[in-house]
């Protein structure tokens, strides 16, 4: 039976079927609805970890106590997991460990487009790399194959297009495979010095008979066509070839690490040019090039930003057939917005208003960098925003210090920010942290974590308590406000940042797109009082908006959720109650 599927439905679909029982991870764009989509099967075990470090951690105790093991991720959660992972190298499975990494060519939803592949070199891993969702779900089979017979952690690297593209995939039957005996073997999986020098010889082993395994595998194959060019290429860039240049040679390389030296020498000798086509690093390139092979790459192509068939045909035109693709014209952009209605609107049209300095993390929130609200000055990583607000202080003294605060969700503050404020206190800071509680992890599609009370596959779990954690790390000046109530937040910031030691506002309201409640009211703009000052414009709703022949602002009845937001900007009371 054949199903349309994502490439993040293929690649659980694979692990289902190889019998992973064990499967962890923490919600990240492009790599959510992997676990969300695994957790539906029958006779599995699922988790959302805090962060991916333990995610990591989960799924390497899987490992050795000898199940079959799913980690995934987005590409910059492989950060947070290094260290785990590249001991685990060392140590070896037990059980099968497959660890996906979802990079983002373009940084459609990420704040770098680090290449993943690298992993596979630093941490000499294998690193398999499939270009559609057949592939994907054949490709994370095979991986819990080659962990077992190589005794290594596998990285099975997807992409943003891959993940969230559609293609048929063949379903095949579960193989139930039985957890490995679990044995004692402080000398394999203990990493003490003396034992993981010995474990370091048998990883350089195992990566030798890996490149011998690179050159037999189907993963890698030729696709012989004109050799007046070849092209060496993985991963959806492979469709991007095929699609651009049908008539190319194309040596497809579905195992990128280690790469198969022999079979590339013998491809190099039949074409007559040859080029290779990989996103963001010239990570296969440098390779080649190292064994002495003339071949083209970065100098034709970019290392930014996704490719695309069109790029691929243009930059290599002299080769082109007659492509028949493209638009005929631009798309017009369409700038990231909050929602309506959203609780976190208000809080960065008052920062902003309050003229403060503001270290923000990564979320919906940090769409409150962007025009109209302009209320962050700086987003480095998950969790950072406590932590640089300290550095912040510590830096221009406690008079700039009054004036700087610390913006982060509640799944965030969970992943990465309790260490931060737990520094803010060891170390005497009186930084300001405002927790921004929309009772989900919203911007990854509404996942659950320790704070929400639920499991991911719904079940009801302990529910971190939030505040008692604060106090328990040692702040005691907590305040619970609602974002969407202007005044009250206003008075919270001016009271908490006159404080001369460290204090936490949490800032609570579900998320917009959770709020069931259809008893709202509704709101209109009475044209005679409205001046057209364009005040209620500034908080960037699309619930709200300015018609330039009348000179007045509008509600849209269609987007506006009733928030009350609107009417508390208004300084001349024109936006009423529509009465019922």
């Amino acid at each position: 039976m054949k199903e349309l599927m994502l490439g993040n439905e293929a690649i659980a679909r694979g692990a289902y079927e190889a019998g992973v029982k064990v499967a962890a991870a923490y919600p990240g764009t492009p790599s959510t609805e992997i676990i969300s989509n695994f957790a539906k099967y029958e006779g599995v075990y699922a988790e959302w970890s805090p962060n991916e470090k333990v995610a990591m951690e989960v799924g390497i105790g899987a490992s050795i106590g000898g199940a079959r093991t799913l980690v995934a991720m987005k590409h910059v959660g492989v950060n947070v997991a290094a260290d785990p992972l590249f001991t685990f190298s060392y140590t070896g499975v037990n059980g099968g460990l497959v660890l996906v990494s979802a990079d983002d060519p373009g940084m459609h939803s990420s704040q770098n487009e680090q290449d993943n592949r690298g992993y596979g070199l630093f941490a000499k891993l294998p690193v398999i790399e499939p270009s559609d969702s057949q592939e994907a779900k054949d490709y994370t089979r095979l991986a819990f194959d080659i962990s077992e017979e190589f005794d290594t952690p596998v990285m099975l690297r997807v992409t943003t297009r891959l993940c969230h593209s559609q293609t048929l995939v063949e379903l095949g039957e579960r193989v139930e495979v039985e957890n490995k005996d679990y044995k004692k073997d402080a000398a394999k999986y203990v990493m003490l010095p003396g034992f993981a020098r010995d474990r370091h010889a048998e990883v350089e082993k195992r990566m030798l008979r890996l490149a011998d395994f690179a050159e037999k595998t189907d993963l890698n194959r030729i696709e012989w066509g004109n050799k007046d060019l070849g092209v060496i290429t993985s991963g959806v860039a492979y469709q991007y070839v095929k699609e651009a240049l049908p008539d190319a040679s194309v040596l497809k390389l579905g195992l990128v690490n280690p790469l198969p030296e022999k079979l590339i020498r013998f491809f190099a000798d039949q074409v007559k040019r040859l080029v290779v086509v990989e996103e963001l690093e010239p990570v296969i390139e440098m390779q080649v090039k190292a064994w002495g092979l003339k071949i083209e790459g970065k100098e034709l192509f970019s290392r930014l930003g996704e490719y695309s068939p069109e790029m691929i045909a243009e930059r290599l035109s002299s080769f082109k057939l007659d492509a028949g693709f493209g638009l005929e014209k631009e798309i017009p952009a369409r700038p990231p917005l909050m929602c309506p209605g959203c609780p976190h609107r208000g809080v960065f049209y008052t920062l902003n208003k309050m003229r403060l300095t503001v270290m923000g993390d990564i979320g919906c929130y940090t769409l409150g960098a962007l025009n109209p609200l302009n209320g962050m000055d700086a987003c480095i990583c998950m969790g950072a925003s406590i932590g640089t607000a300290l550095g912040m202080e510590k830096a221009r003294g406690e008079e700039f210090a009054s004036r700087v605060v610390a913006v982060i969700g509640d799944s965030t503050f969970v992943h990465s920010g309790i260490t931060s404020l737990i520094d803010v206190v060891y170390n005497q800071g009186t930084s300001t942290v405002l927790i921004l509680d929309n009772c989900t992890t919203a911007m990854t599609g509404h996942q659950d974590h320790p704070a929400t009370g639920f499991t991911v596959k719904k079940q009801p779990t302990s529910r971190l308590d939030i505040e008692a954690l604060i106090r328990a790390i040692g702040i005691n000046a907590v305040k619970v406000v609602d974002p969407l109530d202007l005044a009250q937040l206003k008075t919270a910031l001016e009271e908490e940042l006159s404080r001369r030691e460290p204090s936490v506002i949490i800032c609570r309201r579900p998320c917009a797109l959770l709020e069931k409640d259809p008893v709202r009211e509704k709101y209109y703009v009475d044209a005679e009082l409205c001046t057209g000052c364009r005040l209620c414009t500034r908080i960037g709703c699309t619930g709200i908006y300015y018609v330039e022949d009348d000179k007045k602002a509008v509600i849209n009845s269609n987007t506006c959720i009733g928030c009350g937001l609107c009417p508390q900007v208004c300084k001349f009371d024109a936006i009423k109650t529509v009465e019922v």
